[in-house]
C-alpha cells in the first residue's frame, strides 16, 4: 500500500508545482488581453489620488461626459473614461495650496478645502446611478457589486486645518477619509520634501504629532506623500495605525526626494503600509535635459504662480493655454507603463507584495507614454501579467493593500489610546 501512495504524492507536488510555476510565467499578448478585463472584473481597483475636483468645479466640465483625451482641457478621469480603463474606485483629493500662516489664511485655506468636498458630493448627488461615496471598505465593495463606481474623499495638504485641531474632526464628518498632511511646502504639521526655502528639516512639529493621534482616533487614514524624510519617520513613529504614501515612487529607481527609499520602504511595510505608485513622469524616471521647456516653464511661473492656486477661472483658463502651448512646442520626454511597473517591481523586492499600490496624481501632473487617463487604466495589469504576476498579487496592488490599510486604519480607531 504504502509503495502505492508514494508515487501519487510526487505526482501531486510535481502537478502543484507546474500550476505555481504557470502563475509566475509571462503571458502571451493573447492571454494578457483576455485575462486582463475578466481580472477586473473580479476585483476592487483603487487609485488613491488625483487632483479632478478641479475639473468638477468648473462650468463647462461635466464629469459624466466622456471627454476626448486627444483634446486640450479634457482632463484624465471622468466617469465613462473610469468605465472605459476598469478603474472602480477613486480618492478625489481637495487640493489647497500652501499659503501664509496667518488666521486670514487659514480661513481661505478652509474655504477652498470646503469647496473641493462638495465638488465631490455634488457629483455623486449628480450621477448617482454612476457613482457612490464611500466612507468605509464595505461601502465600496458594495458599490462595485451594484455596478457603480466608488468615491473616496481625501484632503492633499494639511494646511486647511491651520491650527485647530478640531477641524481634523470636522473634515472627517464631512466625509474626509484621507489627509496629506503637506505638500510642496513646510506646514505648521510637518515639512515638506521639496520646500527651499528652509533648507533645514524639521520633521513633525508637536502639533503634527496631535494631528496624527487625531487622524488614529477618527479613524483617517495618515498620508505621508510629500512629507520630507524626517517627517516620514516622525510620522510613523507617532501613529498608532498603518500609513499610505498615496502617490509616491522608489527612490532606488528614480532619485527624488518625493520618492521612497529602500530603508523608507521597509519600514513603511513594518508599520504595515503602503506606497501607491505615482504616474508622475518626475517621479518615475530621469528624462534628458530640455532647457527651451524649462526656461519656457519657469516663466510661466513667474508669470502666474501655481496655476492650481489661482482663484480666477478666467485666469486660470489663460494660465493652462499657455501651458499647452509651452508643451505642444517644447514636448516632454514621458517615462511609460513599464517604467512605472518598474517601480511596483523595487516595491515588492525590498518591502514585499503587501506594501504597493497605485496613486496616479491624475490631473495633478501625473500621466504616462501608454497610460494618460483613465480609460487606460488597464494596461497597468496588462503589463503586470506580462511580468507574470498572480491574479492575487494584481488583485493586491490594484485594492486589496489599500482597503487592508484602511480596515486596520477603522480598527485602531476603536481601540484605546494607550494601545498600538
Amino acid at each position: 500500500m504504502r509503495s502505492q501512495r508514494i508515487p501519487r504524492y510526487f505526482s501531486g507536488l510535481v502537478l502543484l508545482g507546474l500550476v505555481t510555476i504557470g502563475c509566475r510565467v509571462s503571458q502571451s499578448p493573447e492571454d494578457v488581453a483576455a485575462r486582463a478585463p475578466r481580472l477586473h472584473d473580479r476585483i476592487l481597483s483603487i487609485d488613491t489620488h488625483c487632483d479632478t475636483p478641479f475639473y468638477i468645479m468648473r462650468t463647462d466640465w461635466k464629469i459624466g461626459d466622456r471627454h476626448d483625451p486627444l483634446l486640450r482641457q479634457s482632463g484624465k478621469i471622468d466617469l465613462p473614461r473610469m468605465k472605459e480603463g476598469r478603474l472602480d474606485a477613486e480618492f478625489f483629493a481637495a487640493f489647497v495650496g500652501q499659503g501664509q500662516r496667518t488666521p486670514e489664511a487659514y480661513a481661505k485655506a478652509r474655504e477652498a478645502a470646503l469647496k473641493g468636498i462638495e465638488a465631490v458630493q455634488g457629483m455623486c448627488r449628480e450621477y448617482p446611478a454612476m457613482i457612490g461615496l464611500a466612507l468605509t471598505p464595505d461601502d465600496a465593495l458594495r458599490l462595485k457589486k451594484e455596478g457603480r463606481l466608488v468615491a473616496f474623499i481625501s484632503m492633499e495638504n494639511g494646511y486647511p486645518v491651520g491650527k485647530d485641531l478640531a477641524l481634523v474632526e470636522d473634515y472627517y464628518k464631512r466625509g474626509v477619509r484621507l489627509m496629506t498632511l503637506v505638500h510642496t511646502r513646510d506646514n505648521d504639521i510637518c515639512d515638506s520634501s521639496t520646500d527651499t526655502q528652509r533648507p533645514e528639516d524639521e520633521g513633525l512639529s508637536e502639533f503634527g504629532r496631535a494631528v496624527v493621534a487625531e487622524c488614529n482616533r477618527l479613524g483617517m487614514i495618515v498620508d505621508v506623500s510629500h512629507a520630507s524624510d524626517k517627517s516620514f519617520a516622525g510620522i510613523l513613529a507617532a501613529s498608532r495605525a498603518p500609513v499610505l504614501a498615496s502617490h509616491s515612487c522608489a527612490r532606488a529607481v528614480c532619485d527624488s526626494p518625493r520618492n521612497l527609499g529602500d530603508d523608507m520602504l521597509r519600514a513603511l511595510a513594518r508599520n504595515g503600509g503602503v506606497i501607491q505608485i505615482c504616474f508622475l513622469s518626475d517621479y518615475v524616471k530621469k528624462t534628458p535635459p530640455n532647457p527651451e521647456r524649462e526656461k519656457a516653464l519657469q516663466e510661466l511661473r513667474t508669470t502666474y504662480g501655481s496655476i492650481r492656486d489661482i482663484k480666477d477661472e478666467e485666469l486660470r483658463k489663460k494660465a493652462r493655454a499657455d501651458y499647452e502651448a509651452i508643451d505642444a512646442k517644447y514636448p516632454e520626454a514621458t517615462a511609460t507603463v513599464k517604467d512605472l511597473v518598474d517601480h511596483i517591481d523595487q516595491v515588492r523586492k525590498v518591502a514585499g507584495i503587501d506594501h504597493v499600490g497605485i496613486g496616479t496624481d491624475f490631473d495633478g501632473g501625473g500621466g504616462l507614454a501608454g497610460c494618460n487617463d483613465a480609460s487606460e487604466m488597464i494596461r497597468v495589469t496588462e503589463e503586470l501579467l506580462r511580468r507574470g504576476y498572480t491574479d492575487r498579487e494584481i488583485e493586491k496592488i490594484w485594492g486589496a493593500n489599500t482597503l487592508r490599510v484602511f480596515r486596520k486604519v477603522i480598527e485602531v480607531s476603536r481601540r484605546p489610546r494607550a494601545e498600538k
